[in-house]
């Protein structure tokens, strides 16, 4: 972790440096311009994608934006969290997630969620022993045309 720098990134520039890391966790983007687009889109729905940089390389990042709803009240939800394969268990994550609940505080919210595979086991232990847990079953079905 030592190094580490976190960063909001805001430009399209700044999102296509995020496009290998966070394109290992969202495959089905297929290209830096449709991440970029959407991400710019995203952003004027309140989206922030935070950055922990090391010197010009993205290291992780987390991607966030702040609702209401009735069964949570004022929420954050954590869209994505990613880190490089290479700095899983050297705090990165935690960096990251520290600072979002720290900002989810902030802007006054009751709660964090997010969303994880069910088979993505690593990712659940990861948020178990931070504090994280499992509140239900999150069920989509496809409807219309894509993003």
């Amino acid at each position: 972790m030592s190094g580490l720098q976190l960063r909001y990134m805001t430009s399209a520039a700044d999102f296509q440096a995020c496009f290998p890391l966070l394109h290992t966790l969202r495959p089905h983007i297929g290209t830096a311009a449709e991440l970029v687009r959407r991400l710019s889109h995203q952003a004027t729905q309140g989206y922030r994608l935070l950055a922990a940089m090391q010197g010009d390389t993205v290291a992780g990042v987390a991607g966030f934006r702040c609702s209401d709803n009735l069964l949570y009240g004022r929420f954050l939800y954590l869209d994505d969290l990613v880190v490089r394969a290479g700095e899983y268990g050297c705090g990165t994550g935690t960096l990251l997630l520290q600072t979002v609940q720290e900002e989810a505080g902030k802007q006054g919210c009751r709660h964090l969620v997010l969303d994880t595979a069910l088979g993505n086991a690593l990712a659940q232990r990861f948020y178990f022993r931070h504090g994280l847990l499992s509140r239900g079953l999150h069920f989509s079905q496809a409807v219309g045309a894509s993003q």
